[in-house]
Parts: structure tokens; C-alpha cells; sequence
């Protein structure tokens, strides 16, 4: 591609670059190759400009930046771009012919619930003959290739990449997760969605978004995205921020929820298994599922609205739900013979915190035990609301280190124990303060006795803790199980 074809598919200024050729794109300067355009960004620690000269030597042929009245760089000519992140997922997935173009692909975005989702609407989606890629914060999932998820949305180079191999792999179909930062950073740029679907919105991302109005309008930006004939959106009606969602949908809107177009009525909550009656535009049917807790109904109701706004037949889709699994470390059972409960969740907010909470309190006959911590270098306001949510709903808890990263742990716990001591719970007696993490789980199992249940709340799937700006391997499920069968001190090799 020449320089000068980018303008017809984004506005930019290529400047002196009218005539070069490139044939990759990259905004990491570690990936230039011969015959890439570089694309210098601003980022949270370094400036992708400082690294012109490190890009030229790599073979980079032009640079591509947001900096205006540059006509060259490092020796290089200089494109100038608006939206130079914009500008970078267009031309990368147009480089590697457009894959989204043909395919079905479903954008989900909110707060909490979206890893859920994705993975439900995948599994019945293939249930029912559509193999279906899934990118987000479980993985990236694309036939029998699965890789590990960096972060939840890709970068745009990344995207297209992944896109060009699901559809070379044959799929046809993809769902995502859209994160609040890739649709604002204009990760998702240059590509096709068909449909986006809205879980919630609650409280998160504010050490990034100025406020709330800030983190619902990058969300809104998506549904703004989908126009034309045959797309589609697809809401949870029952946030108190559906109106506004909806508001900016010009496509069809399916509702999920009470009250919505896809709802379900005579909820049963059993320990192994939820039993409720689902009605939907397209027919209805009694659904038994391995899934546990009334947020995971909810995530249930939105996949299930959007295979059916897909065009999906509604048998295919009631003969699938019988067969869904669990989400991994979504409201996950660790289980050694033990006369307890022993569970493992990602919810890491507020909101996510009380529903799983809530799910706990419901399949628990005995004490709920919760072990949960707040993540350091991220917003800090969440984290008395966090213990806040504990306070009400769990018999006791144990606060400790989530990822600290460059926070010093202890403060984190002090300010988790705000809420705590708002709250009128007193230390020692209804709360202990554990800043190690293994530690924490150790003393919660230990607590434990018959017919009690051990939330163990934050991490989830992960299978790694930052300490500064170190990873080491740390699993919840790995630490439980090990603690579980050897006892406390057990060491399963997550140190």
C-alpha cells in the first residue's frame, strides 16, 4: 500500500510520503520490520516519537503521528494524522483485506459480565454449527488455537491480525469484548461489527475516565458505531442506564431482563444448577444450567437475545443451553471432598462483589466467607465501596493484596478498611486484615466449617499476581485446591 492510499480511507496528511510503499503496520517499535510504517503514540510511560530513530533503523519506511507541521523525523517523512491509533486500525485491517467484512461480529461492552457473556453466546453459537472466534479477557479463542489475553481488548495491529487468521481458519462468526479504554483509544477501529451488546454500568476505570459520564460515553461510542441494514443492539434493560443506551441505538434494539424482550420468570437457585422459564420474541422453553447466581441468568438472557437477533434458530438455541459451561473463574467450585463451599470469582468491583455475593447466599446454608482485595495504581474510590458491599453481605471477611502493583499493599488494605470500619464492623472479630494472598485464602478455608461457603473474590482466571512491576504465578484455584488437600502451608508452586 502507498502512503497516499491512506487518505482515501482516513483522513490524514501524508505529506512528503505520498509515494512510499509499506506493507505492515506497527505502533511498537520492537515489531518494525522492512517495509513497515511506524506509528508514534503517546502512551501512559513513553512517547512512541522518542523511538523514531530505533524504528527507522529496523527498517521503518515512514512515520505516522499526531504531531502537526512535522514534515519528517529521524530521517523519515512524517504522515500527519488526526487519530493516529484511528488511523493505525484501518489501514492494518484493510492490509490484511478487511476480514471483519465477512464475518458476523457481536462488540460487547459494560463493567461487569462481559468475559461471561462472550463465552456463553460463543459456546451456543457452535452449539448450533457457527464456529465463532472470542477475544477478550479469557483468551483469545480461535478455532483449536487459544492464546492468552495481555489485555482485554488488543491493540489494532493485534485485532486485525486475529480477525485475518479466524477468517482464514473458516469462521464466520466472532464476538468480543470491548473494553472502555480500547474504544476510546480507538482500538477497535477498522472493524465491522454487526451487533454490540450492553451488560452494565457500574463504578470502575475512574483512575482513567474523569467521571461516570465519561465512562458510559466511551460505551456509547460503540452502539453509535452500528448502522445499516441487518445490525443490530442488544441491552440489558434492567441498568439503570438502558434509556440512555438505547437512546443512541439507530439500529433495532433487543432488551434483555425483566421486563425486556428476553426475560425469565420462576428463578430457581440450586448449589449445582439454575432452573428458571425463558421467554423470548422467537418461542419459549424451560432452561436447566450449570451456571450459578442471578447475574449469570442475566448473562445467560443477553447471549441468548443476541444469537436470537442473529437469526439463530430458537430450537437450536433452547437445545444448546442445557449444554453450556461454566465460564472459568466465573462463580467457580474448587472441590477436594470438602464439607464446604469453596468458590473462585473475578469480581473485582462493587457491583460485581454483591451479585456474586448475593449468588453465595443463596446456595450457602452455613457462614459466607469472603476473601477479596482492590487492585493498586487503579481507582482508589471503589475500594471502602468494595468492603462496603462485603460488610452487608458476607459473615466475615479477609482483606488482602489482589495486584498491588506499584502500590505499597498495606496502604491499599487501609483504605479498603474505611469501609470496613464505616460499616461498624470490628477487626478481628467480623474482619482480619491478611496482606498476603495465599496467607488469606489459608486462614478462609481454615475458618470454614460444614455447610459454610468460602468466597475467594477478584482474580478469577488469572493465574499471575503483580507485585511492583513483577508477575509472578499465582492461582486462586491452584492455591485453594492445594490448601484444601495438604492443609495450610501447602506449597503447590505458586510462590
Amino acid at each position: 500500500m502507498k502512503c497516499s492510499e491512506i487518505t482515501a480511507i482516513t483522513p490524514c496528511d501524508p505529506g512528503t510520503a505520498g509515494g512510499v510503499k509499506f506493507s505492515s503496520i506497527t505502533e511498537d517499535s520492537r515489531r518494525v520490520v522492512p517495509g513497515t510504517l511506524f506509528v508514534a503514540v503517546p502512551g501512559e510511560t513513553a512517547d512512541g516519537h522518542d523511538f523514531a530513530s530505533q524504528a527507522k533503523d529496523s527498517g521503518a519506511v515512514a512515520i505516522l503521528g499526531e504531531r502537526c507541521d512535522v514534515p519528517g523525523l529521524a530521517g523519515l517523512p512524517y504522515i500527519h494524522s488526526v487519530h493516529a491509533r484511528k488511523t493505525l486500525g484501518i489501514v492494518a485491517h484493510r492490509l490484511v483485506g478487511d476480514p471483519s467484512r465477512g464475518m458476523k461480529v457481536i462488540g460487547i461492552t459494560g463493567t461487569n459480565g462481559k468475559s461471561s457473556t462472550a463465552f456463553l453466546i460463543q459456546q451456543i453459537l457452535e452449539s448450533c454449527g457457527y464456529p465463532t472466534a472470542n477475544f477478550g479477557t479469557l483468551g483469545y479463542f480461535v478455532g483449536e488455537t487459544t492464546r492468552p489475553a495481555a489485555l482485554t481488548t488488543p491493540f489494532g495491529e493485534d485485532l486485525a491480525s486475529l480477525f485475518r487468521e479466524a477468517r482464514d481458519a473458516g469462521l464466520r462468526h466472532a464476538v468480543m469484548e470491548a473494553s472502555s479504554h480500547a474504544i476510546e483509544q480507538e482500538r477497535i477501529a477498522g472493524i465491522d461489527f454487526d451487533a454490540a451488546l450492553f451488560t452494565n454500568l457500574t463504578q470502575d476505570h475512574l483512575d482513567y475516565h474523569a467521571d461516570m459520564d465519561s465512562y458510559l460515553e466511551s460505551k456509547l461510542s460503540l452502539f453509535r458505531r452500528i448502522a445499516g441494514p441487518g445490525r443490530f443492539t442488544v441491552v440489558n434493560c434492567e441498568d439503570p442506564l438502558a434509556t440512555r443506551v438505547m437512546e443512541v441505538s439507530s439500529v433495532p434494539c433487543h432488551t434483555f431482563g425483566e421486563g425486556g424482550d428476553c426475560r425469565a420468570s420462576e428463578v430457581r437457585l440450586e448449589r449445582a444448577k439454575t432452573f428458571f422459564h425463558l421467554d423470548t420474541p422467537w418461542g419459549s422453553v424451560d432452561v436447566e444450567l450449570a451456571l450459578l447466581g442471578r447475574h449469570n441468568v442475566i448473562n445467560a438472557l443477553g447471549a441468548i437475545a443476541a444469537c436470537g437477533a442473529l437469526g439463530v434458530p430458537f430450537e437450536k438455541i433452547a437445545r444448546s443451553l442445557s449444554s453450556l459451561k461454566k465460564v472459568p473463574g466465573r462463580f467457580e467450585h474448587v472441590d477436594a471432598g470438602q464439607p464446604f463451599q469453596v468458590i473462585v470469582d473475578y469480581a473485582h468491583t462493587e457491583d460485581g462483589l454483591r451479585n456474586v455475593l448475593q449468588a453465595a447466599r443463596a446456595i450457602c446454608e452455613g457462614r459466607v466467607i469472603v476473601v477479596f482485595g482492590c487492585g493498586g495504581d487503579r481507582d482508589v474510590t471503589k475500594r471502602p465501596k468494595m468492603a462496603a458491599a462485603a460488610a452487608e453481605l458476607a459473615d466475615f471477611s479477609i482483606v488482602t493484596s489482589d495486584n498491588p502493583r506499584t502500590e505499597d499493599p498495606e496502604r491499599i488494605l487501609l483504605d479498603i478498611e474505611v469501609g470496613m470500619q464505616r460499616a461498624g464492623k470490628k477487626k478481628g472479630v467480623e474482619y482480619l486484615m491478611v496482606p498476603e494472598r495465599r496467607e488469606a485464602i489459608e486462614q478462609a478455608i481454615g475458618l470454614a466449617q460444614a455447610e459454610d461457603l468460602v468466597m475467594i473474590a477478584g482474580k478469577g482466571h488469572e493465574d499471575y499476581q503483580i507485585l511492583g512491576s513483577e508477575r509472578i504465578h499465582f492461582d486462586d484455584r491452584e492455591t485453594a485446591l492445594a490448601v484444601l488437600k495438604d492443609g495450610p502451608g501447602a506449597n503447590d508452586g505458586c510462590d
